[in-house]
Parts: C-alpha cells; sequence; structure tokens
C-alpha cells in the first residue's frame, strides 16, 4: 500500500469519526474522558521511570553489544538450553509491564536474536514479576501463585519453540527493516567487562526507579523500596561518571540516535494504543465504552467461553505491574471462576492493546498475530485445565 492511499484511509477515517460518533451521549463523553485519563496515568508513571531508560537500553544494545555475541547466545543457532534459559528468567530481574519491554525487545530482536529466543524474552519480561507472582499467592491465594509462576515459565519457553518452528527460517535480513542502525565500531572499543557494567548499572536504574511497594510482610523488599531513590541516584551517578571515563563523543552520539529512532518508531504507537484501551476498557474502577459487568458476568464458571473471554479482555487490557492483583481480587469477589481468573493473570500481563500495535510494527503482522494467538490459546486451555483440576 503506498503511502498516498495510506494518508487518504486516515483522513477517510478520521472524517469518519468526526461524522458519526455521538460525542453528545454521556457515556462517549465519559469514555473519551478515560482515555485521556488513562493517557495522563500512564505519562505520569511509566513513561519517565520505565519507557525512557528502556529506550535507552535498547539503544544501547544496538550500539555496544557486538552482533556475534546476540547471535551465538540468542540466536538461531545457539545452545537452545541456554537461550531459553536466559529468555525465561529474565522477567525475574527487569520486572517490567508489557509495553516497557518492548524496547528491550526491539533490541536484542533486530540485533540478531532468533525469534524464538526473542519472542520468550517478550513474555517472560512482564509475566514473570516476583513480587507480582508473591502477591498473587498472597492476595488471591498460594494456588494461583503457584500455577501463575509455573505457567509463565513455561509459557515463555514453548511460546519461544513454537515461534522458532513457525518463523525460524527467516534470515536477518528478511527480519530486519534497516531503520535501527548500530555499528560494529562502539561495540569493539572497550573491554567486555566495561560494557557489561555499563549495562548491569542500566537495568539496575530501571530496575530500582521502578521498585514497587509491597506489603508488610515483605521486609527486605520495603527495605529496598524505603531506599530505592538514593540506590537510583548513585546507579546515575556511576553512569555518568562512566559516559565521561570510557566513552568518546562520537560513540554516545551514536548512543542518542539509535536510542531516538527507537523512540520515535515505538512511543507514538504505545500512545495511540494507551488511548484506545482508555476508550474502550477505561481504568480499572471505572467506566468506558465496555461496561465493566459485561466482562465480570462472562468469566464466571470455567466453561471454554469463560476461558477465552478472560485470555482476550486480559490480552486487550492494559495492566500496570501489580495492578492485576487488586483487579482479580475484585472480579473474583464478583463470581469470576477460578481457571479464567489464571488465564487472565497469564494473558494480560504480557499482553496489551498498546502493546500488540507495537509488536505488528516489530515483527510483521504474521508474526505478531501468531504470538498473541499462542499467548491467548495457550492461557485459555491452561485456566480450563487449572479450573478442572481446583474450582
Amino acid at each position: 500500500m503506498s503511502k498516498d492511499v495510506k494518508i487518504l484511509l486516515a483522513f477517510v477515517g478520521v472524517f469518519l469519526a468526526a461524522y458519526f460518533i455521538p460525542f453528545g451521549r454521556p457515556n462517549v463523553q465519559g469514555a473519551f474522558a478515560e482515555a485521556f485519563a488513562l493517557l495522563q496515568e500512564y505519562a505520569r508513571q511509566h513513561v519517565l521511570l520505565c519507557l525512557i531508560p528502556a529506550f535507552f537500553i535498547a539503544g544501547a544494545i544496538t550500539v555496544f553489544i557486538r552482533q556475534e555475541a546476540v547471535v551465538k547466545y540468542l540466536g538461531p543457532k545457539s545452545n537452545k538450553v541456554l537461550a531459553y534459559g536466559i529468555a525465561s528468567v529474565s522477567g525475574t530481574i527487569l520486572a517490567v509491564c508489557s509495553c516497557t519491554v518492548l524496547p528491550l525487545f526491539a533490541g536484542i530482536y533486530t540485533r540478531g536474536a532468533g525469534i524464538g529466543p526473542a519472542s520468550a524474552f517478550l513474555y517472560s519480561g512482564p509475566a514473570i514479576n516476583v513480587l507480582a507472582i508473591s502477591l498473587t499467592a498472597k492476595v488471591l491465594g498460594l494456588k494461583l501463585g503457584l500455577a501463575r509462576a509455573l505457567g509463565a515459565v513455561f509459557f515463555s519457553v514453548v511460546i519461544g519453540l513454537l515461534m522458532h518452528v513457525f518463523f525460524g527460517r527467516k534470515t536477518l535480513r528478511e527480519r530486519d527493516n534497516g531503520d535501527f542502525g548500530g555499528g560494529e565500531a562502539a561495540a569493539l572499543s572497550r573491554p567486555l567487562w566495561k560494557t557489561g557494567l555499563y549495562f548491569a548499572v542500566m537495568i539496575g536504574i530501571l530496575v530500582f526507579m521502578n521498585w514497587g511497594k509491597g506489603d508488610s510482610s515483605l521486609g527486605f523488599w520495603n527495605d529496598v523500596y524505603k531506599a530505592k531513590w538514593v540506590i537510583s541516584a548513585g546507579l546515575w551517578a556511576v553512569l555518568i561518571l562512566m559516559l565521561l571515563r570510557w566513552f568518546k563523543r562520537e560513540e554516545i552520539k551514536e548512543w542518542l540516535l539509535s536510542t531516538w529512532i527507537f523512540t520515535k518508531q515505538i512511543f507514538p504507537l504505545l500512545l495511540a494504543g494507551v488511548f484506545v484501551a482508555g476508550l474502550l476498557l477505561g481504568r480499572p474502577g471505572h467506566e468506558a465504552l465496555i461496561p465493566s459487568r459485561w466482562i465480570a458476568n462472562l468469566v464466571g464458571g470455567n466453561s471454554f467461553w469463560a476461558n477465552l473471554f478472560a485470555s482476550v479482555s486480559g490480552a486487550l487490557m492494559y495492566f500496570a505491574t501489580l495492578t492485576e492483583v487488586p483487579i482479580l481480587q475484585g472480579l473474583l469477589g464478583s463470581g469470576m471462576g477460578q481457571g479464567p481468573a489464571l488465564a487472565l493473570l497469564l494473558a494480560g500481563p504480557a499482553l496489551s492493546l498498546p502493546s500488540m500495535i507495537v509488536i505488528r510494527r516489530m515483527m510483521g503482522t504474521r508474526k505478531a498475530l501468531t504470538y498473541i494467538a499462542l499467548v491467548v490459546v495457550m492461557s485459555t486451555v491452561t485456566g480450563i485445565l487449572f479450573g478442572w483440576l481446583f474450582g
């Protein structure tokens, strides 16, 4: 499709929306208010602390990590146990949401990671969150917490392996659109330990700035939470010192350029996705175009349709880190079955409407639809089995 045709279709879409949408109706006005409220919430809570550090890490991956190293450990012909082992437990370190993991996924994918390990990383990043799993077990029950933990690790490996089976023969040239750049010169200019420490500090900044508060029983976790800004400030100071002493000005410029390329390609899509998600589903506890009571009424019991609906609705909703637990607590109190609850827990944190839009941009339509379908189908089947055993 040519650029002019796309522009024409955009013009037509805007005209039809302006012409037909009943903006005067209270429910429509409320839905648009929810869309802007969710967009504001996303901007305040996730852009500065989560997304921007992730963009810088993604840019650094393309500039300062050698492509041969990524291919060796995460490439299509790498050791499968090592590759999927690294990818499947990455979420225990990163603890990011479905949107924040996208720049990191894009960084390793465009640098040479195979579609299988990259997909495993894409799922595990937001799904395997230690605090979220602990909170699930404490609030929703040990069975759900344990099933979520085991299911998330299992899903990441199986989804990655299936994506490799379906699309593993694609070459790097076919997959890479060339927009992300990144040269080898900067990757070769310093010792490996310096590069490793540089990335460890940036990941530490991402982790500690977003360290969430746990309940009163998590003593050490809350001690870190109280000191997170001191720790983050110290890591920022170390990072600045590294940049001044270890990096050339040209390298920093290349890093910033690579970061900007990721930002301009991903960030607008995320904002559009968050807006649409807010328009349709609203924020937790607030109504939008799709009433929350419809969802509550459709996820009772343990039927195939209840589990499928829970998986699909969870995949479309945007969950900030840890927010899925109180949402599930309310739905379970309204009659949601145990199986659909697990299905939503396995599909929801790993996917969202905003992330789907970006995943399609990164992978292409066929791979993105396959990945999304795998998450939804596996969540549905697992929910049915869990509900049958423990419901």
